[in-house]
């Protein structure tokens, strides 16, 4: 049974119809005899289509960063990977997809966004694309290493090559007063003699370069800190640039060249360290760099296995080790010998220097006092590995072991860049005295240092 206001409001509603209804009816004019009555059609409105910007400004920072990146991989953008909305990334997406044979809208759908990450990632493989911690300065820069396997170091820079010298990659560092970006890229122009500069870009904070130099394209990257300069260059043959040319543009913004890090002290440890030790007696004692053996989850000597950590000097960054049932070691002769101008070193580079090898090799370098505590600096620092090599005097009599520290950039609390030594060097007398202190005898005899040193590697989480 229907109630009262229900029916009521049933009736309200329908008068209502009716008087809007015939208020249609006065306003409109009645067709004419015999015409069929006209039909009106209501299009929808539809809403304008979002521009891609506008896709792109609604994706987070990090999501940004990775679609120039992994563009850059496939080599469709060519700009700074900053993370930052322009029609430039626009158009490297709308050819990415045209090149996929695609319709080109500019904003990737979920399948294509998979398909970018997972090319970009093959490429990066392909190449042994790694983000590395150069020990001498503290930069951290994007390094290909299947393409660069050999690298070397001095107290300038560091530098990574291919077998044949196809690519190079180099990182250099010198002083300069009061340096500008204009003054350096001038400067760069100019060095070598025969550069031929077909771009330039000055900013206050940077300067980048490329173009031709000799039969090699180059492109160049630099900046200072206080009087500190730091550039990195990458050189290839014209054959190999479909290859290097995306690695180009990932290490030019990987290229950090004064890390927050590094201001507050040493980069970061490696997951995998590989140091020299030398060894001191017939029973497996071995001598090496207190740091290269700290926080290890495992601990290695090259070619016998497991070793144990028995001792340490935090004040001389000695470490005592040793392993067991191990035959034909040939202790060193530790008799005293001194380093005065100059020392030989030997020691075994890190393996990626030397393309996975294990040779033990010799260098020289020139001894410095540092201030009027007996302690040595050595230039140029040795390659990555040495540290814990041995060092002869002139005579071939041993001199002390060598350390190995990377560069602070800059005070914690300053602005300026001060660097200390790369590599320093403990005297044969506080050596012999910490061997002598933790009851090792030794009373080796071995005058062949190449002969006498191992390889350490440490493992850590």
């Amino acid at each position: 049974m229907t109630s009262w206001g229900t029916t009521a409001r049933t009736v309200a509603v329908l008068i209502s119809v009716v008087a809007a209804n015939s208020a249609r009816a006065q306003l409109t004019a009645p067709p004419a005899t015999g015409a069929k009555p006209k039909v009106v059609t209501t299009v929808p409105i539809r809403p304008a289509l979002q521009a891609p910007t506008d896709t792109a400004n609604a994706m987070g920072q990090a999501e940004r960063l990775a679609l120039q990146s992994d563009l850059a991989w496939v080599g469709q953008f060519n700009g700074a990977i900053t993370g930052d909305v322009s029609e430039r990334m626009v158009a490297a997406i709308k050819e990415y997809q045209k090149a996929k044979g695609g319709k080109p809208t500019g904003v990737l759908n979920p399948q294509e966004r998979s398909v970018l990450a997972e090319t970009a990632r093959r490429h990066q493989e392909s190449v042994g694309w790694k983000i590395v911690t150069d020990a001498g300065t503290g930069v951290r820069l994007g390094i290909p290493t299947r393409l660069v396997p050999q690298q070397s170091n001095d107290a300038n820079g560091a530098k990574w090559s291919s077998p044949n010298g196809t690519v190079q990659i180099v990182l250099t560092r010198r002083k300069e007063a009061n340096p500008t970006t204009a003054k350096l890229a001038d400067q760069e122009k100019k060095d070598p003699p025969g550069r031929t500069v077909d771009y330039t870009v000055v900013k206050p904070d940077f300067f980048v370069l490329s173009g031709l130099q000799g039969l090699k394209k180059f492109y160049l990257r630099g900046t200072f800190k206080g009087d500190e300069v730091r550039i990195l260059t990458i050189l290839y043959d014209q054959a190999t640039e479909n290859t290097v040319e995306p690695v180009v543009i990932a290490m030019s913004s990987a290229f950090n060249p004064f890390p927050s890090a590094a201001q507050a002290g040493p980069p970061p440890r490696r997951m995998v360290d590989y140091g020299t030790g030398i060894v001191v007696s017939e029973d497996g004692a071995i001598v090496t760099d207190r740091e290269v053996t700290d926080g290890c989850l495992a601990l290695k000597i090259g070619g016998f296995g497991h070793a144990d950590r028995l001792a340490d000097d935090k004040d001389r960054g000695l470490a005592l080790l040793h392993i067991y049932g191990a035959r034909g070691l040939k202790p060193l002769n530790l008799a005293g010998g001194a380093a005065k101008s100059t020392v030989d070193l030997a020691g075994i580079a890190d393996p990626q220097i030397q393309g996975g090898g294990s040779a033990a090799s010799s260098v020289k370098a020139t001894v410095t006092a540092i201030g009027g505590g007996g302690d040595l600096a050595l230039s140029p620092a040795p390659a990555l590995g040495f540290s814990g090599a041995a060092a002869l005097d002139d005579s071939g009599k041993f001199a002390g072991m060598v350390l190995s520290r990377p560069v602070v950039v800059a005070a914690a609390s300053a602005g300026t860049a001060s660097a200390t030594s790369q590599a320093v060097l403990v005297p044969g007398d506080r050596l012999r005295e910490f061997l002598k202190a933790n009851g090792v005898d030794a009373a080796g005899t071995s005058t062949d240092a190449k002969a006498s040193v191992v390889r350490v590697i440490c493992v850590r989480k």
